[in-house]
């Protein structure tokens, strides 16, 4: 099992900002495309951003022009910056190889936006 973890989820108010931070081994961080996942209740996982080994992104249309998915080789971090949040944001974050491997799959981190 890759370890992988997820963090900087929490409450925010509609209209709010949040950035999840995901650390890994570097054989995976360094190379792979990467993607940021979430899971909402009674929802199948999605994949909401990714971004290549060279920094090229990809995004849902759902987040587009909200989210923003950057990562650090050398730091073996993926950061997923998320503004103007609304309720239909709130999930479980996760980040993981695009496309995603079944032994990858972290612990994530719960972001719920509501007043």
């Amino acid at each position: 099992q890759v370890q992988v973890v997820e963090s900087g989820g929490g409450l925010v108010q509609p209209g709010g900002s949040l950035r999840l931070s995901c650390v890994g081994p570097s054989w995976l961080f360094s190379i792979f495309t990467m993607g940021w996942y979430r899971q909402a209740p009674g929802k199948q996982r999605e994949l909401v951003a990714s971004i290549t080994g060279v920094g090229s992104t990809n995004y849902a249309d759902s987040v587009k022009g909200r989210f923003t998915v950057s990562r650090d080789n050398a730091k073996n971090m993926v950061y997923l910056q998320m503004n103007s949040l609304s309720p239909e944001d709130t999930a479980v974050y996760y980040c993981n190889r695009n496309p995603a491997v079944s032994t990858f799959w972290g612990q994530g981190t719960q972001v719920t936006v509501s007043s």
